[in-house]
């Protein structure tokens, strides 16, 4: 006697013979996360904070040079300086971001705050430090002219207003502006037109140059390398992380810390007791990433505006 076929699905034909379990439909899919791109901006929002910030230092320079003789207290100076360097960068990227962002203007440049940014600025901090040591080293093994950024600042007593001064436009608003100038919106821009790796190599270049002065001569040669590395190493943090808030807590540090060095004499301590291990390194370690500040013990290339005071 015949048996009858099993009663045909409304579903279709049954994937697996009769009385075996299927289990592919109760198995729990597993979706590859993809990484968002990098927010980018237009090539002319990173070319136009490059042009501001080096006509607005250029201009803080000449500033100084035209009012130094005037005998103003040495913090109107660097307030002077903060304000005629930074401002124009800070209002460059307010008119990009309408022009060319959301109009979320932290947000746009990667300003996105998070309790993380503590625990990861220390760590982006330390990596560049490493990075800067040991591309200073090889700079010095090379033979190349490299020129100290600080010597001017540690190079006079300074009183505790001025130290006040010096210490918010280093630890505060050169790590907001440069992190909004460089890791927001020149790398951003450089990486609507280049793949990741040229975009933050650039940006770093970028950065290292703009830390050249021609006081310094030859030695701006080391310093923009060296510098350098330190902008590269935190493009690829802010790269990696897709914000800036960490670069500019580790930016702060990097400054930070090399002010407290120079400003309360540890450095000098510490090199006058280990003179043989200081006299290729040390220059490498103090190298600190703030525009113009050195210039406001010689603003004429050797004058001092304490002496003015």
């Amino acid at each position: 006697m015949e048996t009858a076929p099993p009663p045909r699905s409304p579903w279709g034909p049954p994937t697996t013979p009769p009385g075996e379990v299927d289990w592919s439909r109760h198995a729990v899919p597993i979706a590859r996360a993809e990484r968002a791109p990098h927010p980018t901006l237009p090539l002319a929002a990173g070319a136009g904070a490059l042009v501001v910030l080096v006509v607005s230092l250029l201009g803080s320079k000449v500033v100084l040079d035209l009012l130094v003789d005037r005998g103003w207290p040495v913090v109107v100076y660097v307030a002077l300086l903060a304000v005629a360097g930074y401002g124009p960068s800070l209002m460059w990227w307010w008119y990009a971001s309408r022009r060319w962002g959301t109009g979320r203007r932290w947000r746009d440049v990667g300003v996105v705050p998070r309790w993380s940014d503590i625990g990861w600025g220390p760590v982006v901090w330390f990596a560049t430090v490493a990075i800067q040591v040991v591309v200073g080293a090889i700079v010095l093994f090379a033979g190349v002219p490299l020129a100290n950024n600080t010597d001017d600042i540690a190079s006079f007593d300074v009183d505790r207003t001025y130290t006040v001064a010096i210490v918010i436009t280093a630890v505060v608003a050169a790590p907001i502006v440069e992190e909004l100038v460089f890791r927001g919106l020149v790398m951003r821009s450089l990486l609507s037109k280049l793949p990741a790796l040229p975009a933050i190599g650039l940006q770093g270049i970028l950065f290292g140059v703009a830390h050249v002065d021609p006081v310094r001569g030859a030695g701006n040669i080391g310093l923009a390398i060296v510098l350098s590395a330190v902008g590269t190493s935190f493009g690829g943090a802010a790269y990696l992380l897709r914000r800036i808030g960490p670069t500019m807590v580790a930016h702060a540090l990097f400054n930070g810390i090399v002010m407290i060095l120079l400003l309360t004499g540890i450095r000098d301590r510490i090199i006058e007791q280990n003179p043989d291990v200081f006299d290729d390194l040390g220059s490498v370690v103090e190298q600190v990433a703030v525009v113009d500040q050195p210039h406001l013990a010689e603003p004429h290339g050797g004058g001092d505006p304490h002496e003015a005071r």
